[in-house]
């Protein structure tokens, strides 16, 4: 069997990170022993969340170790097991990503039906990814028939799937914002009642002239200028969930926004912090409506797949800076 190559951390960035906080290793390819499974990856994810694990500090799931191999979500193709109830050629999903061949406990991984929904699929719509927008919306902000939805960086993998959910589900308005105009058109494509590009703007003013009646649902993926401008924008008793605040995971200043968090007391708003791995009750409720939504045709999802595993790092990179149409994955 071949090498596996696999990406490590070099270092801890400060402030955005570059190539060189990476390293491409080539190791051994491991031999499952007891209860393992051997898994040639075929697509990993790069995902928002990982750049909070770079840094050193107490988190909600620990910090990569330097000089070792980054994880994530992975789907890829069983070669060797020696686990009861999966077998050499099964498909499986596993958060073991970064590397070539990954050695997965075979209770951390999750069979999948290729013949269902495409690889990719796993990951980001019928995967974390969609988990994420569905339970965000629909528990955790408790979005009803007639709400007006504002989703900030609307045209990445979460937030391009939580407008579409939020039409299927009857808002009765939704915005979203992005970073290019080609994205704002793409929102547009998606069913999105307005869109707009925070580049253009204040983005309290581009988000007032977009929801003059206010909005009641908030679906955060950006923080700063955005949480500060949908606070202010909300009706009473709005509701906001709080994803992600990628406005500042690269930032090494404090952030200078929202400066208006006076305002949920007289509102009586409700912001809630959320992350997805608390929602695995509605797993199975999302896989059926989501799948079913996939199959007639009603919800579009994108991809930005970056090919081979030495160029994760530049997908990662390019994730933060807002280059791919949905989800980024690579090709391993």
């Amino acid at each position: 069997m071949s090498t596996n190559r696999e990406i490590h951390l070099a270092s801890r960035p400060q402030g955005w990170p570059t190539a060189d906080n990476f390293r491409l290793v080539e190791t051994e390819v491991p031999t499952p022993g007891p209860g393992q499974i051997l898994v040639r990856n075929q697509f990993m994810s790069v995902d928002p969340y990982m750049r909070g694990r770079m840094n050193d500090v107490e988190s909600y799931v620990p910090p990569f170790a330097l000089d070792a191999p980054l994880d994530g979500g992975a789907v890829g193709e069983v070669v060797a097991s020696e686990a009861d109830g999966i077998t050499v050629g099964d498909t499986v999903l596993h958060g073991l990503g970064w590397r070539e061949y990954a050695l997965v406990d075979a209770r951390a991984a999750r069979p999948v039906d290729p013949t269902v929904a495409p690889l990719t699929a796993y990951l980001g719509v019928l995967g974390m990814t969609g988990l994420t927008a569905y339970a965000g919306l629909l528990d955790v902000a408790a979005m009803k028939p007639g709400d007006t939805v504002f989703v900030s960086g609307a045209a990445g993998a979460v937030g391009s799937m939580v407008g579409q959910i939020a039409k299927l589900s009857g808002a009765a308005r939704v915005i979203g914002s992005a970073g290019s105009p080609a994205k704002v058109e793409r929102l547009r494509a998606l069913g999105f009642d307005a869109a707009f590009d925070y580049h253009d703007g204040p983005v309290r003013d581009l988000l007032r002239a977009a929801a003059p009646d206010g909005i009641d649902v908030y679906f955060d993926n950006v923080g700063g200028e955005h949480l500060e401008a949908a606070i202010g924008a909300m009706n009473l008793h709005g509701r906001a969930a709080i994803c992600g605040m990628i406005a500042q995971y690269n930032s090494t200043e404090p952030p200078a926004a929202p400066r208006n968090l006076a305002l949920v007391i007289g509102k009586r708003l409700t912001l809630r912090g959320f992350l997805v791995g608390d929602h695995g009750h509605l797993r199975d409720t999302f896989v059926a409506d989501v799948a079913g939504w996939l199959r007639e045709g009603r919800i579009s999802h994108d991809e930005t797949v970056v090919e081979g595993i030495e160029n994760a790092p530049d997908a990662f990179l390019g994730m933060l800076r807002g280059e791919n149409l949905g989800k980024m994955l690579v090709q391993v």
